[in-house]
């Protein structure tokens, strides 16, 4: 399994139910990235999406207690055990918070974007890979610039 995630400095991931900020390059390759593989999120994540519709090219694999919840073109699971048992092992996780902490261990990459910029209003983090010995860079990218923020790209992968 894999994840996706933007992060600030300081590993903040969103405000108020929604990504801290969003980068039309990062978007394009989040979706190169994930288009033909299943995708592991939350209720609350599907919410932040175009009309709160599941992703098209991916399966979309949902973890939600909430009884009677069923968007068309996703599978609803109500709990971790129900959703890893489904999941292929090409799945990709992509938030909220929640569900990355309770998958980041299941991962053996993490695909993270890193906004050279804090947020301070944050309310949600993901964990700090770069204070995790198991976790290693493999690649990052030069810093880039899109509408006054700049970003980079950062490949980690757990050693074994």
């Amino acid at each position: 399994m894999e994840l996706i995630v933007a992060v600030d400095q300081n590993w903040a991931i969103g405000r108020g139910g929604d990504q801290l900020i969003y980068i039309s390059q990062d978007l394009k390759r989040f979706k190169t990235l994930t288009t033909g593989h299943p995708v592991i999120l939350g209720r609350k994540t599907l919410d932040t999406f175009p009309g709160g519709r599941p992703l098209k090219g991916r399966r979309n694999l949902i973890l939600s207690r909430s009884p009677g919840f069923a968007p068309e073109g996703a599978e609803v699971y109500p709990d971790m055990d129900a959703l890893l048992a489904a999941a292929p092992e090409d799945s990709f996780v992509i938030g909220g918070a929640s569900v990355y902490r309770a998958l980041l261990d299941q991962c053996s990459t993490a695909y993270v974007t890193k906004i050279e910029a804090a947020f301070p209003a944050a309310d949600c983090w993901f964990p700090d890979l770069d204070s995790r010995p198991e976790w290693r860079i493999s690649e990052e990218s030069e810093s880039q610039e899109e509408d006054g923020v700049k970003f980079r790209y950062v490949t980690y992968r757990k050693e074994e």
